[in-house]
C-alpha cells in the first residue's frame, strides 16, 4: 500500500487511503481559493482607496442601513451626491465594496464599454431570472448581442407607427373610466394603479394582439404580472431569501412560482398558436394579412426574426423576450407618466401651456386622436416629460460588473470584479451637472440649453450598448397619454405630498394620488 509521510503534521508515515487523498486535495483547493480571494480583496481595496466613502455605520455592517428605500433615503442620496459628486465607495458588510457613480464623466468608460466588459450584475437582477429567463434584460455575452441585433427591427418606427391606434384606444378606455368615477364623486385617483392597468392593456395588444379588457374587468394574466412585480420588490428587501432554493420554500416563493407558471403558460400558448398559423399560411401570406390590419405585433416580429446565419429564435427565447417586454414596459411607463402628471399638477402654468399646445395641434380633428407625425409637434410637452424623467427617473439605478480593470478619465482604476451602481437618480440630481437640481424647470430641455450639456447628464433610459431598446415606444406612448389626458381633464394636486419609494421602479409610498377634473366638451 502507498505510504504517505505526514511528518510535517507530526503524524509519521501512514497508509494513503482514497479518502485521505480526497481530503488533502479538497483542503488544498479550499486553501488556494481562500488565498486567491484574500489577495484579490486586498488588491481591490488598494485600488479603491482613491475613492471617497461616507462614514460607516459599523465595521461589520458597513454602510448597510445608511440609504433606505424611503423618502428619507432619497434625501440621503441627494446629500451624498452633493458631498461626493463624482461617486463614492459603499460597503455592503465588511468584505463587499460597491462603487456608486453619479457623474457623467465617471460613468462614461462603463457605459461606452462593450456588454462583455461591463455586463449587468446578477446579484441585483437575479430574482427576475425565473420569470424573465434569458431575455435582453438579463442575458449576457454573445446571446445578448445576437438577440439585441435581432430585436432592434421590432422597434423601428415603421413597426411602432400602427401602435398609435392602440395607445389612443387604451387611453380612451381609461378616460371613460375617469369620467364615470368623477361623476360618481370619486375624483381622487391613484395614478400608478390606473396607469399600470392602461399600459398593461396596451402592451397585451402590442405584444400578443390580445384584447384583455383588463381596465374594465379582472384578468388572471394581468393579476399574475402585478403579483410577480410586487413579490420581486418584497423579496429584494429580504437578504435571507436571496437564494432561489430558500425563497421557493416560503409562501411568497410558492405564490411566485404559481404566477410564473401562469404567465409562461399564457405566452407559450400564444407562441404555439402563431407557430401553427405560419406553416398553414406561409410567411408571405401571413405578412399580407398583417399588412391589411396594419399592425405587426411583437410576437410576430420575434417569430419572423433570423440572425446572420438564418437561425430563428427558439420558443424559449421568444417567451423570455415577450415576458421581458411586458415587465419592462408597464411599470416604467406608468411610473414616468404618474410623476409627469404630479409635476403638471404642481405647476398649473406648465399644464395649461401643454394643454394649449395639444388643442392647437388637434383642433377641428374628429375623432380626436394622436397620430405618429403629431409626436414631433408637441415640443413643450416633450420638455415637461424630460424634466420629470430627470427629477423622477422610473429606474433609479442600474448595476454593472466589471470583467476587467476600467480606467477613469482622471486615472483612477475600477478593478476587475467590482460592481458599479450607475445612479441615474444621482446623476440627475447632481448639483455640479444640474444647477438647482431639485427645481422642476422644463426649460432645461430647451434646444439652446442642451448644447453644452453632456449626453450622459440625462439618462432615464440608461446609456451605452445596454440602453433601453424600447425607449421610442415608451416616449410615444407617454406623449399620447399625456396630450389626450390634458385635453380632457384638469389635473390637481392632493395632500399630503407623495413620499418617494425607490425599488426596482421609482414609486410613491401608498400610491400617487391626484384629483382629476373633467373639462367641458368644448374644451378641445
Amino acid at each position: 500500500m502507498l505510504q504517505l509521510s505526514l511528518s510535517w503534521l507530526g503524524l509519521g508515515p501512514v497508509a494513503a487511503s482514497p479518502w485521505l487523498l480526497l481530503l488533502l486535495v479538497g483542503g488544498s483547493w479550499l486553501l488556494a481559493r481562500v488565498l486567491a480571494w484574500t489577495y484579490t480583496f486586498y488588491d481591490n481595496c488598494r485600488h479603491l482607496q482613491c475613492f471617497p466613502q461616507p462614514p460607516k455605520q459599523s465595521w461589520f455592517w458597513g454602510h448597510l442601513g445608511l440609504v433606505t428605500p424611503t423618502e428619507e433615503g432619497m434625501k440621503k442620496v441627494t446629500q451624498l451626491v452633493a458631498t461626493y459628486p463624482q461617486g463614492f465607495k459603499f460597503w455592503m458588510g465588511p468584505t463587499f465594496p460597491l462603487l456608486i457613480l453619479c457623474h457623467p464623466d465617471t460613468i462614461r468608460p462603463i457605459t461606452s464599454a462593450s456588454a462583455a466588459v461591463a455586463p449587468k450584475d446578477m446579484i441585483f437582477y437575479g430574482s427576475l431570472k425565473p420569470w424573465l429567463g434569458d431575455g435582453l434584460l438579463l442575458s449576457g455575452g454573445d446571446k445578448w448581442s445576437r438577440h439585441r441585433r435581432m430585436l432592434t427591427p421590432a422597434f423601428h418606427f415603421n413597426i411602432l407607427k400602427p401602435y398609435m391606434k392602440i395607445f389612443n384606444k387604451s387611453v380612451n378606455i381609461m378616460h371613460d373610466k375617469w369620467q364615470r368615477l368623477a361623476s360618481e364623486g370619486s375624483a381622487r385617483l391613484d395614478m400608478f394603479e390606473h396607469l399600470s392597468l392602461m399600459t398593461l392593456d396596451s402592451l397585451q395588444k402590442c405584444v400578443f394582439n390580445f384584447e384583455s379588457n383588463c381596465q374594465e374587468k379582472p384578468s388572471e394574466y394581468i393579476a399574475a404580472i402585478l403579483e410577480l412585480s410586487a413579490l420581486i420588490e418584497k423579496r429584494n428587501q429580504h437578504v435571507l431569501v436571496y437564494p432561489d432554493f430558500l425563497y421557493h420554500l416560503t409562501p411568497d416563493g410558492q405564490r411566485f412560482l404559481r404566477a410564473c407558471r401562469l404567465v409562461h403558460d399564457f405566452t407559450d400558448a400564444v407562441i404555439q398558436e402563431r407557430r401553427r398559423t405560419l406553416p398553414t399560411q406561409g410567411i408571405d401570406d401571413f405578412l399580407k394579412n398583417k399588412a391589411k390590419s396594419k399592425t405587426l405585433d411583437f410576437i410576430d416580429v420575434l417569430l419572423l426574426s433570423k440572425d446572420e446565419d438564418g437561425k430563428e429564435l427558439s420558443d424559449e427565447d421568444i417567451r423570455a423576450e415577450a415576458d421581458t417586454f411586458m415587465f419592462g414596459g408597464h411599470d416604467t411607463t406608468a411610473s414616468g407618466l404618474s410623476w409627469v402628471l404630479y409635476h403638471l399638477a404642481q405647476h398649473p402654468e406648465y399644464q395649461e401651456r401643454c394643454r394649449q399646445e395639444a388643442r392647437e395641434l388637434l383642433k377641428d380633428r374628429e375623432p380626436v386622436e394622436i397620430e405618429w407625425d403629431d409626436l414631433a409637434q408637441l415640443p413643450f410637452l416633450t420638455m415637461c416629460i424630460k424634466e420629470s424623467l430627470r427629477l423622477h427617473p422610473p429606474v433609479p439605478a442600474v448595476s454593472r460588473c466589471c470583467t476587467q480593470d476600467i480606467v477613469l478619465p482622471d486615472g483612477r482604476i475600477i478593478p476587475k470584479g467590482i460592481i458599479c451602481i450607475i445612479s441615474i437618480f444621482g446623476i440627475h440630481h447632481n448639483p455640479t451637472v444640474w444647477p438647482d437640481p431639485e427645481v422642476y424647470d422644463p426649460f432645461r430641455f430647451y434646444q439652446e440649453n442642451i448644447k453644452e450639456r453632456s449626453p450622459l447628464a440625462f439618462i432615464p433610459f440608461s446609456a451605452g450598448p445596454r440602453n433601453c431598446i424600447g425607449q421610442a415606444f415608451a416616449m410615444a406612448e407617454m406623449k399620447v397619454v399625456l396630450a389626450l389626458t390634458l385635453l380632457r381633464f384638469r389635473i390637481l394636486p392632493t395632500h399630503p405630498e407623495p413620499s418617494r419609494k425607490p425599488e426596482l421602479i421609482l414609486r410613491a409610498e401608498g400610491g400617487l394620488w391626484l384629483r382629476v377634473e373633467p373639462l367641458g366638451v368644448n374644451s378641445q
